[in-house]
């Protein structure tokens, strides 16, 4: 898009990495959010939604002057219902400014029921609105009753409570900050949201860093049920509960659950019973025919599913295993969401993890006390088996990068030059990283205990190759790098962690 020139009060049209252009206006920002570095950007507030992002000028357009043609280009609901809701703000705008020049007093100003400023209180330059003493309300700004003031004094922000976003497709990516609870987001906006950079340079309030580090999560008061407390899992439930989440749990070798029993946890007897007993129902298991088992074997879930109950499957599978455990439960008149996580267990205990979600989006949006507690953030993608498609090509590039990092610890050896220096260089150049630095150093200590299985790793490269084979997509290097794992599982390595994918070039 053209570089234009605007300012505060103007209507745009801006455009999000790869979402379409959505009608906006130019606002302050909160004086506690920071501008990015770098190229000049507006904050804009987007219509028909509660979304604000930090937008680039390069992508952003005049409202009028392109009107038409982005109409013609967009023909979604909510994007309709975003334009009806800009030519309100107009008419309104419009009704003031005559109001204002025919009377010449203040008569229609003065009022109890004054709509509280959304803009900052030291904003002068309003070119869409002529009557600066206050902001319009519009179809996408909520009545002043749904609007909270957090905190005192200048730069303080609000907390907006509007259910029009829950359908809204093109801003899924916000969903998480908004549905935090009022009685969480009593500190400044830059301390509860988290800056993400976007693949174009823009910007988008994201979640908070992980809320298990800052304790500020108000839990649902929905029942939460979890099935599986493997390495993920474990940590999963123990953030819950210290979080103040109400959580049943269930486990295949019924030990595992006598911790979090004396974490306060209560314990189901069968998935069927935990299903039937919450809310929510998550699942984290090691793989396709083990989620299978546990939603349709004896005493499973789906026994336990009733009208509005939910399911939450986050192990990594295949697509075509979300889409039947989707469909089976949606058939009992139950809820379902995929939400697979990216991390490890240390990530998991430390309440990091990133969450891919995908499925009934109203399921996304009351998990979000439950997503902070385990999660550093969340993203919404989508239609079911869009979360385990994203996961597997993560993994898949997680687990041809581990390969190929034990490829060089070993070639390094074998040419006589020394492993740690080859790691000391690697972690000072382009692909340093924690990641990196841990597992090369515990490869060389022989350290190899499970942070995320080989055994696992493997078999998402496996359900990635298929992935791609059914796509008509070639993945050769996923294909060498299966191909090594299997080795490391026939070296007995597939109990311990993916980094133990070493020993397949040393033996």
């Amino acid at each position: 898009m053209a570089t234009v020139h605007l300012r505060i009060g103007d209507l745009v049209w801006g455009k999000l990495g790869r979402y379409p252009p959505w009608p906006g206006k130019i606002v302050s920002p909160p004086k506690d959010l920071k501008k990015p570095r770098g190229k000049k950007c507006h904050f804009v507030k987007f219509f028909g939604t509660e979304d604000h992002a930090w937008i680039k000028v390069e992508q952003l357009k005049p409202y009028h002057v392109h009107k038409e043609e982005m109409i013609k280009i967009n023909k979604g609901k909510r994007f309709q219902q975003a334009v009806d809701a800009v030519e309100d703000f107009l008419k309104k705008a419009k009704g003031k400014e005559q109001n204002s020049d025919g009377k010449g007093d203040s008569k229609g100003k003065k009022t109890s029921n004054k709509p509280l400023k959304i803009l900052e209180e030291d904003d002068e330059d309003l070119s869409a609105l002529k009557d600066t003493s206050e902001k319009d309300l519009t179809d996408s700004d909520p009545e002043p009753s749904t609007i909270e003031r957090l905190g005192a004094g200048p730069g303080s922000g609000f907390k907006w409570e509007s259910s029009s976003v829950k359908d809204d497709p093109h801003f899924h990516h916000f969903l998480l900050s908004q549905s935090e609870k009022p009685a969480s987001s009593m500190e400044p906006i830059s301390k509860r949201l988290k800056i993400i950079e976007e693949d174009t340079g823009s910007t988008s309030i994201q979640a908070a860093d992980s809320t298990a580090i800052n304790g500020s999560i108000t839990p649902t008061d929905k029942r939460i049920g979890f099935l599986g407390l493997g390495l993920m899992g474990s940590g999963i439930v123990s953030n819950l509960l210290k979080m103040g989440h109400v959580v049943t749990v269930w486990n295949r070798t019924a030990e595992k659950c006598d911790l979090f029993i004396q974490e306060g946890a209560r314990l189901g007897r069968t998935p069927a019973e935990v299903a039937s007993m919450c809310d929510i129902t998550f699942s984290c298991v090691s793989d396709p025919k083990a989620a299978r088992d546990l939603v349709l074997g004896p005493s499973g879930v789906l026994q336990g599913i009733r009208p509005g109950k939910c399911y939450v499957e986050m192990s990594t599978v295949d697509p075509e295993t979300i889409t039947e455990l989707s469909q089976v439960i949606t058939s009992r008149g139950g809820r379902f969401l995929e939400a697979p996580v990216a991390g490890s267990q240390q990530l998991s205990n430390d309440g990091m993890l990133v969450i891919l979600a995908a499925g009934d989006r109203t399921v996304y949006e009351d998990c979000s006390s439950c997503f902070q507690a385990m999660g550093k953030t969340s993203f919404f993608l989508g239609e079911a088996g869009n979360a385990a498609r994203m996961m597997l090509i993560l993994n898949m590039v997680q687990g041809s990068f581990m390969a190929t990092i034990a490829e060089g610890l070993t070639l390094a050896q074998a040419t006589g030059q020394s492993q740690q220096t080859f790691l000391d260089i690697l972690c000072q150049g382009q692909m340093a990283s924690t990641f990196v630095d841990q597992k090369c150093q515990n490869i060389l200590q022989g350290n190899f205990k499970p942070d995320y299985y080989l055994k696992h790793i493997q078999k998402d490269l496996r359900l990635a190759i298929s992935m791609g084979d059914m796509a008509n997509h070639p993945t050769p290097m996923a294909a060498a790098a299966n191909e090594v794992y299997k080795r490391a599982k026939a070296l007995d390595q597939s109990d311990n962690d993916i980094s133990a994918v070493y020993r397949a070039y040393i033996h």
